[in-house]
């Protein structure tokens, strides 16, 4: 660049700041504007050229307004944005260190953290964080001393827009690869996610527990309860998911933990079979009581019977803890239809397979039911009188020496 080109352009940089310096929110959100519109995308080289080789200069004063303005928002998504053009430029070392060195991971992660602030200046914070994780492990390994995983664990729990959601959980993966530092971390911080009120934040941890199990390679004890809580959920995306990650964790040392759970599940203890409060509304009367237990016990087995077509050791398994006679009692449970339908489907496996199977549920069906068992388990609930449900309820069906091999 030409000497006279140079002075131009550093006058106009000296012009800039200065209008900067001098302006109020409302100028210096037109300043934003513009500069947005004109850098938008640009390489470091392109962005030093167009400031005179001062960019850290405005860098420097976006970085500062932002931490001391993000918490009443003045014009945040703005600022954000635009020190994204900083940190997401070709050759954008210096600009990152630079934001680092200021304590912009702690500021993005107190965003996240800010009831008052918007769902979309949220979203923003989190791009942000995606480019600085994406520099490399040290980076994630920065976010994760900062005590981010916790940040955005709760930003994506808490939030109300998918949108923001999503992004808070495509990081936690991507803090939990390359990062061996901490990747047990964010799979705990996953883990803790289950049990939030959130129907689509479980669904999305479920997800990426999936994918963060496979880095671990060993499961926590921790993840039975809430996991095997989840079937409650109301939610068919958020069960499909359930049942899906208890299929891969079945490799694992959890195994026994989760098949005695899904076995109980099938016959609920009494005190769990309550009205739920919100259901007590007279509105509410006619739908049936203790609607999450038994949508558990449907969830539970049909759990049982994906993971016993998956092979003879878990069928074995399964039925060393007993679930021929809490699937008869599932069966016999007139209270909700769908787990007598989902338990009839998973019994009707175990005995077309094991003949021993079949001829216990025989005797504890009697002739006329075991046929309408056998024509069409689907719709055996419909075909059920009181009695008959109250004999399956009540059966005392023991199997012993069943093994593995159906033959």
């Amino acid at each position: 660049m030409s000497s006279s080109k140079a002075q131009t352009a550093l006058s106009k940089v000296v012009e800039f700041l200065r209008e900067w310096d001098q302006g109020n929110k409302d100028v210096r959100k037109l300043l934003l504007i513009s500069f947005l519109n004109e850098n938008a995308g640009k390489t470091s080289p392109e962005l030093e050229l167009e400031f005179a080789q001062a960019a850290s200069l405005f860098l420097a004063r976006l970085t500062a307004w932002m931490r001391l303005t993000y918490m009443i928002g003045t014009y945040l998504r703005l600022q954000l944005k635009a020190i994204g053009v900083f940190l997401s430029a070709t050759g954008n070392h210096r600009y990152l260190i630079e934001f680092l060195e200021v304590g912009g991971v702690l500021t993005l992660l107190e965003i996240l953290g800010q009831t008052q602030i918007k769902e979309e200046d949220k979203a923003e914070a989190l791009n942000l964080l995606q480019i600085i994780a994406s520099a490399g492990r040290k980076y994630k390994e920065l976010i994760c001393e900062s005590y981010g995983v916790r940040a955005i664990a709760e930003c994506l729990a808490k939030s109300k827009a998918e949108d923001t959601q999503e992004k808070a959980n495509c990081l936690l993966e991507s803090l939990a690869q390359g990062n061996p530092k901490y990747q047990k971390q964010v799979y705990k911080g996953l883990i803790a996610l289950l049990p939030c009120t959130s129907p689509k934040a479980q669904q999305l941890a479920l997800q990426t527990v999936r994918i963060v199990q496979e880095i671990v390679k060993v499961a926590h004890p921790s993840i039975v309860e809430p996991l095997l809580n989840l079937l409650r959920s109301l939610h068919l995306e958020v069960q499909y998911e359930a049942i899906e990650l208890i299929q891969d964790l079945v490799h694992y040392d959890v195994r026994p933990a989760l098949l005695k759970g899904l076995v109980a599940l099938l016959k609920p203890a009494k005190e769990g079979i309550q009205t739920p409060k919100i259901l007590n509304a007279a509105e509410m009367t006619s739908l049936p009581e203790s609607l999450p237990v038994f949508v558990q016990q449907a969830a539970a087995a049909k759990a049982i019977r994906t993971l016993a077509q998956a092979g003879p050791a878990l069928s074995g398994e399964l039925l060393a803890l007993g679930v021929v006679p809490h699937l008869l009692c599932a069966v016999g449970n007139q209270r909700h239809a769908d787990s007598q339908r989902q338990a009839s489907l998973a019994l009707e496996w175990f005995v077309r397979t094991y003949p021993v199977v079949e001829e216990h549920v025989h005797k504890a069906m009697g002739d006329t039911l075991f046929g309408l068992f056998l024509e069409n388990p689907e719709v055996l609930y419909m075909k059920m009188d009181e009695i008959q449900a109250d004999i399956l309820s009540s059966n005392k069906v023991h199997i012993s020496g069943v093994s593995e091999d159906p033959e």
